[in-house]
């Protein structure tokens, strides 16, 4: 490096871990240069780090002593650091530089030492005692001339280490800090922590582009984002990579393929040699940092939870799932050793011994923990991720899989409140799957699989619940065989949710074949072919069979008391299911009276609270009502009202079914436009709770629509049924049965406001999609026919009067 012109002259020495440049008490010109800051990297990326570094240093006063980055591994904090150091030594704004590798307490002693005897003339004997004079000497004088100095103190590894360390506060000299850690102890009074993040995507490419291009390799731009993206962006990382792509020639699109390989390991995509004088690859870069987590108070605890954690979702794990208990069992179970040799495995581990697991990760910036976020809480790199599990043994990384998975169970809300918590559950399950699909299959297939199926349906995502069951009942058939129960049971769930996309007939076709494999592989008294009997049954009712539907369901309540006796709750289910269909047939004063004695039995035999109790109370309400007493039915819905808000709360989803259904029977018995409005309030408190896409909302939707017209708003009424149909036809789907049913509200009203050739036309249409979904003797493709030959007669008519 090429001297500066300055006021003052400029020495130079090097030992061991320091290179410092002093000026000597006497001004003189001295050539410089830097020989221990690390090296620029190739193809080195400026970035926005690097102007925030030097508008936090350069705007430092005395009250800030010092900047300390903090970053995980392999953010680039030491190049940040080196570039600055090299600026403001080009700048010739320094008179003293000192770079330290500060990963222990005895190097940063020693070269303070060092530099004590070079520039103070301090006694080499004794290094505490030379380190000291170094750092008073920092301190300028009464009347001396003032040195300007910079003191880079990199890749700190405990705060400990510093611990009467720290140069001096002085408007003249500066400080700089790398370290993995977040501890407060390392960011007190006139110290700043400034956070280094990944490269952006831009910058990522721009690194990546600028690396093959100087050994003249020119890829696809596409490939080289999708690769900076598969490596989420990890500079240590994408320098590997490069590295690898020119020693082995090999593409882009090879080297992504290898990366994404089940099998491969992180450590097989590293090149043989590191570049930029990296010590170690990508795969072993956060080693020492678990270490020093693990040694953190709760000890031992650290690793395990790294364990669970990467075996989730980078993006974000909930609070609640590394703390269930599952969680605190495995962490009991896998501790690790004290340093003193002892163990303390099998330990009961406490909700607050996780969290500050968790803790200690996030000092160590393994992880980022954020409790006020608690549905996404967690957040690991992904290739921390990957470099954690590579480590582990095939039946450790299983293990470790089932466990995590249970933890998602434990966490998972019986009823889903909070569509933000589920869509993070489901997500975290399908990124376990991803990387552990085996474990998931071994011994069986684990409950989060169908939990996160049946999650999908439950807040109205029916298309993606079918496709998740697609695709579980090919997984189970290749993992356990066409002929395993789980296999069964994918494929019972995925015709219930073609069902629910619209095809009823084909749901209740797929069903009947797993009942017959189920009846060869089981027997007939199986709970899984009953259970498979009671779907088949459902189904052929939604198809348009209600009292096909009644018979079967009548004909299983035998064979379930015979074979579960009376008061399982699957025998009360289809007693419930009995009750119903007859109601669906048109008796509905004999669904009421069924219901009544049910509704007795599962008060004895579940509870009052019990959602199944809950279900039957609304249920023998609407039947009444829907027997003729629809007054009675309101009363009734009313009192079931304020006991919901009572036991369970203004917003569980029990309480709002029963505000809907009061609301209805409200306009049943004449008050349409209290049913308006009480639906409009209703279809608010959904959303909300449940979400735009729930079915419980799209219903409350279709309801409003309803009554709206009713109480006398046709074209309001229109309007509101046009903007939901837009809603399920982008929701459901076409053909869903409930996206044809608004298409009816929506015709009707179009024809009550007066546009009876458009309500013509509109039925039309319907009619020849219902026969075709439903089938021409569906009911409600006979309703259509009906419809269409009204309002054909209603715009004759209208068009004669037209025409007078």
């Amino acid at each position: 490096m090429t001297a500066h012109a300055a006021h003052h002259s400029v020495a130079i020495a090097s030992v061991g871990q320091v290179v410092y440049h002093a000026a000597p008490r006497e001004p003189a010109a001295w050539p410089h240069q830097v020989g221990a800051i690390p090296s620029r990297a190739q193809s080195f990326q400026h970035r926005a780090e690097a102007q925030r570094l030097r508008a936090a240093v350069d705007g430092g006063d005395s009250a800030v002593l010092g900047q300390v980055l903090t970053g995980m591994g392999g953010v680039g904090k030491t190049q940040l650091a080196a570039d600055y150091a090299r600026t403001c030594w080009a700048g010739g704004s320094l008179d003293v530089l000192v770079w330290i590798t500060a990963s222990a307490r005895t190097p940063v002693v020693n070269s303070y030492a060092q530099a004590g005897v070079e520039l103070c003339q301090a006694d080499p004997g004794d290094a505490e005692q030379a380190a000291g004079t170094f750092l008073a000497w920092l301190t300028p004088k009464a009347g001396a001339k003032p040195c300007r100095w910079l003191i880079i103190l990199d890749d700190v590894a405990d705060p400990d280490d510093l611990r009467g360390l720290w140069p001096p506060p002085s408007r003249y000299g500066r400080t700089l800090v790398t370290t993995r850690r977040r501890d407060a102890a390392l960011t007190g009074e006139g110290r700043r922590r400034i956070e280094v993040g990944l490269f952006t995507e831009a910058e990522a490419v721009a690194y990546l582009t600028a690396s093959l291009a100087a050994r003249g390799r020119h890829e696809p731009v596409g490939q080289i984002t999708a690769l900076a993206r598969d490596l989420s962006y990890l500079p240590l990382a994408l320098a590997q990579a490069a590295a690898y792509l020119i020693d082995s020639g090999e593409s882009v699109a090879a080297y992504r393929e290898l990366l994404s390989g089940r099998t491969t390991m992180l450590a097989d995509t590293a090149p043989d040699r590191l570049p930029d004088d990296q010590a170690i690859p990508v795969a072993a870069a956060w080693s020492l940092s678990i270490d020093h987590a693990d040694a953190l108070n709760p000890v031992g605890l650290a690793r395990p939870m790294l364990h669970l954690a990467a075996m989730l979702d980078p993006n974000g794990i909930p609070h609640a799932v590394l703390t269930s208990r599952p969680a605190l069992a495995h962490l009991a179970q896998h501790r690790t050793q004290t340093g003193q040799g002892l163990t303390r495995e099998g330990e009961p581990v406490s909700l607050r011994d996780a969290v500050r697991a968790l803790r200690a990760l996030h000092r160590l910036s393994l992880i980022d923990h954020t409790p006020a976020t608690p549905h996404q809480a967690i957040r690991v790199h992904q290739l921390i991720q990957r470099a954690t599990r590579d480590a582990l043994t095939p039946a450790e990384h299983e293990q470790h899989a089932r466990t995590a998975a249970d933890a998602l169970m434990a966490a998972w809300p019986e009823i889903e409140r909070d569509p933000a918590v589920a869509q993070a559950l489901r997500a975290n399950t399908t990124a376990l799957t991803t990387h552990s699909e085996v474990a998931m299959y071994r011994p069986n297939t684990h409950e989060a699989l169908y939990r996160t199926g049946n999650s999908y349906g439950q807040v109205g995502q029916v298309a993606a619940a079918r496709d998740h069951f697609q695709y579980l009942a090919e997984a189970a058939h290749h993992h356990l065989g066409p002929d395993h129960p789980n296999t069964l049971a994918a494929r019972g769930y995925l015709a219930r949710w073609c069902g629910e996309t619209g095809d009823v007939a084909g749901a209740a076709a797929s069903i009947e074949e797993v009942l017959e494999q189920m009846m060869r592989v089981l027997g007939g008294d199986h709970p899984d072919t009953l259970t498979t009997r009671h779907n088949l049954a459902y189904w052929r009712g939604a198809a348009g069979d209600a009292a096909g539907a009644a018979a079967t369901f009548a004909e299983l309540l035998t064979d379930r008391v015979r074979v579960l006796g009376e008061d399982h709750p699957h025998t009360l289910t289809t007693r419930h299911n009995v009750a119903r269909w007859r109601g669906e047939t048109g008796d509905a004063a004999g669904a009421a009276a069924d219901c009544a004695k049910l509704l007795t039995d599962r008060v004895r035999v579940l509870g009052e609270d019990h959602p199944d109790t809950l279900t039957t109370e609304i249920s023998l309400a609407r039947w009444r009502g829907q027997a003729g007493n629809a007054s009675g039915a309101a009363a009734a819905f009313a009192e079931l009202l304020a006991d919901r808000v009572r036991r369970l709360g203004e917003n569980h989803p029990s309480t709002l079914t029963t505000r809907h259904n009061l609301a209805y029977c409200r306009g049943m018995a004449g008050d349409a436009a209290g049913a308006a409005a009480a639906f409009a309030e209703l279809l608010s408190d959904r959303a909300r709770v449940l979400s735009e896409n729930h079915p419980h909302t799209l219903a409350t939707w279709a309801n409003c629509a309803y009554w709206c017209g009713k109480a006398g708003d046709a074209a309001g009424a229109a309007a509101s049924a046009e903007e939901l149909l837009e809603h399920m036809m982008r929701v459901l789907g076409n053909d869903h049965p409930d996206t044809l049913n608004i298409r009816g509200i929506l015709a009707s009203w179009r024809g009550k406001a007066g546009d009876a050739s458009g309500a013509a036309a509109a039925f039309a249409e319907l009619l020849s999609d219902r026969a075709r979904v439903l089938g021409r003797d569906h009911p409600t493709t006979l309703a259509a026919r009906r419809n269409l030959a009204y309002w054909r007669g209603k715009a004759g008519g209208q068009a004669q009067k037209a025409g007078a």
